[in-house]
């Protein structure tokens, strides 16, 4: 399944959301501009974060948590991303205020890399992509709107539909893949690949912040 948007309007532009979609792409073309597959190597063990260094409590380690919601491994890593914030973020961003959001934004990033580095706390493979905050994101958007209708795309084998379903379905069904891929991979060696208990620690994350940041009133 693949959303495609959300029948769920908001009254006001989601400015937050888009500045956060364009730095993302920002990055990603700068990516692309480096001259050699060395040099964007040496840029995502630079800026991306590394879980060992991290449990070093090297202080650089603690800004990458920062830098490597901004980094992405190729085109789709970067489009699935940024679709799902686009079809979502709105309207946590109106729910909590834009302000509210940037914090909330950040900190459901900072709950998906812990919860990658607490399962594998020895990787020495470099931890990039928005996946975690955007986790964040559609943990707070299934338990705000789970009646939401979701238009999304369904493959039936060779066939292809268009149909509405709750985000409940949408967002409860991606979130089951995640942990059960998840249990699946533990005690397999890291060697790159999805970081399923980044989007399990940022969903878990956007649950719990939703509630407390909330705003009570829509013109706060």
């Amino acid at each position: 399944m693949i959303p495609i948007r959300d029948i769920n309007p908001t009254r006001r532009f989601p400015l937050v959301t888009v500045i956060l979609i364009v730095l993302n792409v920002i990055v990603f073309v700068f990516e692309l501009m480096l001259p050699s597959e060395s040099m964007l190597d040496s840029f995502a063990y630079t800026w991306g974060l590394v879980p060992y260094e991290l449990m070093q409590l090297d202080p650089w380690a603690i800004i990458t948590v920062f830098t490597s919601m901004f980094l992405h491994g190729g085109f789709m890593h970067l489009a699935s991303n940024m679709l799902y914030l686009w079809i979502f973020g709105d309207n946590i961003e109106f729910a909590l205020g834009s302000f509210r959001f940037i914090i909330f934004y950040l900190l459901c990033g900072i709950g998906a890399a812990l919860g990658q580095v607490l399962i594998n706390p020895s990787s020495t493979v470099p931890m990039i992509g928005a996946s975690g905050a955007v986790s964040g994101v559609l943990g707070a958007y299934l338990l705000l709107y789970p009646r939401a209708e979701v238009e999304t795309l369904v493959f039936l084998g060779y066939f292809v539909r268009l149909i509405r379903l709750p985000a409940l379905v949408v967002l409860g069904l991606w979130i089951f893949l995640q942990l059960s891929s998840g249990l699946l991979s533990l005690g397999m060696e890291a060697t790159g690949g999805v970081a399923f208990f980044a989007h399990i620690g940022g969903f878990l994350s956007g649950l719990a912040l939703v509630v407390l940041l909330r705003r009570r009133r829509w013109w706060e």
